[in-house]
């Protein structure tokens, strides 16, 4: 496979893509959609037999993907994406005239975008990464995950369909598979102007790395890891103990725990830790094991179960069932707060259905907690709002630590939004200002702009008088549809 090729194809393509009007977009995204509609069964029963999961699963997940191409497609109509900002000149302003300068978001060129192994629809071929590089007006290299290869070969096709059939150039969409050398070639190609991966910690700090040390770095928006902790607090608990021991359980072993916003931490009161830990065990009793995605990832859950048994420090509420080749059971550890405190092994995450239940003595201990916590992508509040109002200071602190800020419900489930933000400080992601779920995702891939005293029939449709395309704009800092 001639990468060279690839790229100079998908750099061609970019010259011509980034200019289309965001009406031609969202048609070329909505034919994405409506090609995928038409192949649901195929889509659907391939992914179920790649994936071991359910079919209700896989289809709600192409639904959701279909959903997330429609939310990009009705932003591109909209426009108000790229931050149209417009300062008019003013010749008359002494001591010195005042330049016109407009300033709007543009594409930055080809992107390589990494499948995930957990989401072979959502977060794969024509999952959010692909599709907000694509809404950008980029064009994009996407490498096939292994864990699926005939889902993401097939969902491929369905894209490049799409691209043939709203007559933009091939080079707009490139699937390519391989090993881990192909990911590395990938990155370090000079025509690259951004990755985006979902993935383990390891992989996704490598490929940061190997974009870093290009001649030319270009960033790596990697989702990484997070063990969305939650923080439970006395009276609430008291008041509530059994529903959020079952609602707990049911989302630590939703899907096998194969959620990036799994909650694989919880943190519990002392003088409720025994009472929630028999609710927990007897809400364990109905959860049974589940086919993980792949033997790999099986084997390597219970590989992590076997490092953390030899720890003194954990007293095990529910050991695993004996090892299978490919289901797996829940499992969860209890641990007293200091030591958890003491090793950051403890915060790692093991995916798969496993938590750490961390016992606390007392508010003043959340505090030293807050401030150890590595960064997350969620963390949940279970407080009512008198404990919220007496621990402002932790949640000052916990605010640092996460993309998202919850005081009600799971962490798991995901809205695809306008709201959406899925990313946190790093290690969960490499860049905490940027979210790979919801509108938001899109100026990942596009870069300011300002254009100085251009000529009025040259400037870009956001930025003219008229605003033909009656988008939201900042015109003299003021935020307005009204022409100039």
């Amino acid at each position: 496979m001639n990468l060279d090729l690839i790229f100079s194809a998908a750099q061609e393509a970019f010259l011509s893509y980034k200019n289309l009007s965001g009406n031609r977009k969202a048609d070329f995204l909505e034919k994405i959609a409506e090609i995928l509609e038409e192949n649901r069964s195929a889509i659907v029963m391939m992914a179920v037999k790649e994936s071991n999961l359910p079919e209700g699963r896989i289809n709600g997940e192409l639904g959701r993907t279909t959903g997330q191409i429609k939310l990009f497609a009705n932003q591109l109509r909209e426009g108000s994406w790229v931050e149209a900002t417009i300062d008019p000149a003013d010749p008359s302003r002494a001591p010195l005239p005042k330049a016109d300068i407009r300033r709007m978001l543009i594409p930055i060129g080809p992107v390589v975008v990494f499948g995930a192994s957990n989401f072979p629809l959502a977060f794969s071929t024509a999952g959010g990464d692909t599709i907000s590089a694509l809404a950008a007006g980029c064009p994009v290299i996407y490498k096939g995950h292994p864990a699926h290869p005939d889902t993401s070969k097939f969902v491929g096709d369905c894209i490049s369909q799409a691209v043939s059939k709203s007559g933009l150039p091939e080079g707009v969409f490139t699937h390519v598979e391989g090993g881990v050398k192909m990911g590395q070639d990938l990155v370090k190609h000079p025509l690259a102007k951004a990755v985006a991966f979902t993935g383990s910690y390891g992989a996704g700090k490598s490929l940061f790395n190997i974009a870093s040390d290009r001649d030319e770095p270009i960033p790596v928006y990697a989702e990484m890891g997070s063990v969305n902790p939650v923080f439970t607090f006395p009276q609430r608990l008291t008041n509530e103990l059994v529903p959020m021991a079952q609602s707990y359980i049911s989302s630590l072993t939703l899907g096998a725990g194969q959620f990036c916003t799994n909650p694989g931490l919880i943190f519990v009161p002392k003088e409720l830790a025994s009472k929630f830990e028999n609710a927990v065990s007897e809400a364990l009793k109905g959860a049974a094991g589940s086919p993980m995605l792949h033997e790999g990832i099986a084997s390597s859950y219970y590989s992590a179960l076997d490092n953390l048994k030899m720890r003194s420090e954990l007293n095990w509420v529910k050991v695993p069932d004996a090892q299978h080749l490919i289901n797996v059971s829940p499992a969860l550890a209890e641990i007293k707060a200091a030591d958890w405190i003491a090793d950051d092994l403890f915060q790692q995450e093991v995916f798969g259905s496993f938590a750490l239940m961390v016992v606390y003595e007392n508010e003043a201990q959340l505090l030293e907690v807050a401030k150890k916590l590595h960064g997350q992508l969620t963390i949940t509040l279970w407080a009512d709002s008198s404990e919220l109002k007496a621990n402002t200071e932790l949640i000052n602190l916990l605010e640092e630590k996460c993309g998202r800020l919850l005081f009600t419900g799971v962490p798991t489930g995901v809205e695809v939004g306008y709201a959406m933000q899925h990313g946190g400080p790093f290690p969960s992601t490499t860049s905490a200002n940027t979210t790979s779920v919801g509108a938001h995702a899109i100026k990942r891939f596009a870069r300011p702009i300002a254009f100085q005293d251009m000529p009025a029939d040259l400037l870009p449709d956001a930025l003219k008088n008229d605003n033909p395309l009656g988008i939201t704009r900042q015109v003299n800092g003021k935020f307005t549809v009204e022409k100039i």
